[in-house]
């Protein structure tokens, strides 16, 4: 992805390198799966890390964050990213006749407290509509290319354009005609997180029209939204699979609907919710 030299956002809060106490908990980012499939396997009960609460006597330290050349660079690519979301997305809603409100984009490291609760980085990147704020470790960076095997930039960028989305959805108020206990189902995680998928593929077909994709970056995105997978996941952590227990998608739906979304570049088309075919 051509970065460099272009605008970087100014929504960016950075607390790396401060640490802090609390309890964890699950953010819907897309480490979660990972979590929640590993502390299950290991005989815990997934309702004790859902309805987990933050401590409140959280301590900080102050620690000076001494970030490497590389992640720097990370941290400076992450800002064009957002950059970006911020100008597709406040152009979309312009359209609308809405205004966009610019989420903020928090770098932590090993864990942060939000205002859904503390989380580590085991978590992933995740987005909290309680503050309208964006967490991520720049560290996920390497589990994309080593756990999930996933390289590459634009791997990368579609995970903040992930979490973004789920911001736009925050803002559209996005199923909101779905009754409490069908939000409370499985069905409607998947659903919720394809679209998310989706919005990710409008800003990604932004990013193409203005020249920035290069060779091989529209494969990168592809590649990490099939690595994040329900069954792919299952299959590598257990060896089988579990469909009544997807909460983010078939790596086949997540591609399908990142795809679906960069080639259509609008909000319309990407009503998950009702979509008979995911």
């Amino acid at each position: 992805m051509i970065w460099k030299g272009r605008r970087q956002s100014s929504n960016v809060e950075d607390r790396r390198g401060m640490g802090m106490g609390g309890k964890t908990v699950i953010g819907g980012g897309l480490g979660s799966i990972v979590v929640m499939l590993l502390f299950v396997l290991l005989g815990g009960n997934p309702g004790d890390l859902l309805n987990s609460t933050p401590t409140t006597n959280n301590s900080y330290s102050n620690t000076p964050m001494n970030g490497s050349t590389q992640e720097e660079e990370l941290a400076d690519f992450v800002s064009v990213v957002l950059a970006d979301t911020e100008d597709v997305w406040s152009a979309e809603f312009e359209k609308r006749g809405m205004v966009y409100e610019n989420p903020k984009l928090v770098l932590f490291t090993d864990s942060v407290q939000s205002a859904c609760g503390a989380a580590n980085s085991a978590v992933g990147p995740f987005y909290c509509p309680g503050d309208h704020k964006l967490y991520i470790d720049l560290s996920f960076y390497q589990e994309l290319k080593q756990r999930f095997q996933a390289p590459g930039d634009f791997a990368m960028a579609y995970v903040i354009a992930h979490e973004v989305g789920h911001h736009v959805q925050t803002l559209l108020h996005s199923g909101e005609n779905v009754s409490p206990a069908e939000k409370r189902s499985n069905e409607y995680s998947v659903r919720f997180e394809l679209q998310a998928d989706y919005l990710a593929g409008v800003w990604a077909h932004y990013a193409e029209g203005k020249g920035y994709l290069e060779s091989g970056d529209l494969e990168e995105a592809l590649n990490a939204a099939h690595a994040v997978g329900d069954d792919t996941i299952q299959k590598k952590a257990q060896g089988y699979v579990v469909p009544d227990s997807f909460t983010h998608g078939t790596s086949k739906q997540r591609e399908r609907w990142f795809n679906k979304g960069f080639k259509n570049g609008t909000i319309e088309g990407g009503d998950t919710f009702n979509a008979a075919n995911l």
